[in-house]
């Protein structure tokens, strides 16, 4: 399979190493950036051929991986009209929907859109997925492919829901550092020192994800379990009902969703 990535920035940098440790081989992958500094890294690093415009990349690669910014798309893609031949295009760019990237394909309709999520840096990454009609299961099976090389896969049927997946995992990372870092806050002041803290909060959160992804029962019976009546963890769940933490969590995944949203329409309106 020739695969050919457009933008080499973090992502691109997580799915080529990711694939090389799952039996790609280097060879096969070509990566297309302006930036000269980022195909020197890349070309050190992997051995993957790179390039400084789409005129020398491979034309009508098998795989092509959009890892641009959503707001440069239009004009990244704008030198690949015509040339992808029976490719599938999977676009890992953040809130442009399908229909947009094909119009800007030139009707291409081999596309699948993912929505991987920063943890996949780190090869633990969760990674929603969804495709047009026109995408084969062959096809769809080489996208699952290259993104299982960081993580977990999760394909979606509705488009729609992509949104959805944004708000939850794409940026479910963050509500989790939040949360650290108010554990890290309370134990500086409960008088511990950073390095304390930060080994307490991380690792609780760490074992505690662990034990849930583990466990048969839902996350509101482990809760439960941790939960003595009149003890040290119902005093802390109270005020944090009192607060509206939960709800708040709920809240804020929703505005994500609808961001998500608003974002689509903006990010693909010609």
């Amino acid at each position: 399979m020739k695969i050919v990535f457009l933008g080499g920035g973090n992502m691109a940098n997580a799915l080529i190493g990711g694939m090389l440790k799952q039996g790609f081989a280097a060879s096969d992958i070509d990566v297309i950036d302006p930036g000269a500094e980022a195909r020197t890294k890349l070309a050190a690093s992997y051995g993957v051929t790179c390039h400084d415009s789409a005129a020398s990349a491979p034309a009508a690669p098998d795989i092509l991986v959009l890892a641009v910014k959503p707001q440069q798309m239009k004009e990244a893609v704008a030198p690949l009209v015509g040339k992808l031949g029976q490719a599938v295009v999977i676009s890992i760019a953040a809130g442009l929907d399908m229909t947009a990237l094909s119009r800007w394909l030139g009707g291409h309709r081999q596309i699948v859109r993912c929505m991987p999520n920063t943890p996949a840096l780190i090869g633990a990454g969760i990674t929603g997925l969804c495709a047009l009609p026109e995408v084969s299961a062959d096809q769809r099976a080489a996208a699952d492919r290259v993104l299982r090389a960081v993580g977990t896969t999760v394909w979606i049927e509705d488009e729609a829901k992509i949104d959805g997946v944004t708000a939850i995992s794409g940026s479910g990372p963050a509500y989790v550092f939040l949360f650290i870092e108010a554990l890290q806050q309370a134990a500086a002041d409960l008088g511990f020192t950073p390095e304390q803290g930060r080994l307490l909060a991380i690792e609780t959160v760490q074992g505690a994800a662990a034990l849930a992804a583990q466990s048969t029962e839902p996350a509101s019976i482990l809760r439960e379990r941790v939960t003595s009546k009149g003890g040290t963890t119902a005093a802390a769940l109270n005020v944090m009902a009192e607060r509206g933490v939960k709800e708040g969590i709920v809240a804020g995944c929703m505005a994500a969703a609808a961001r998500g949203q608003e974002l689509g329409k903006i990010l693909g309106a010609d």
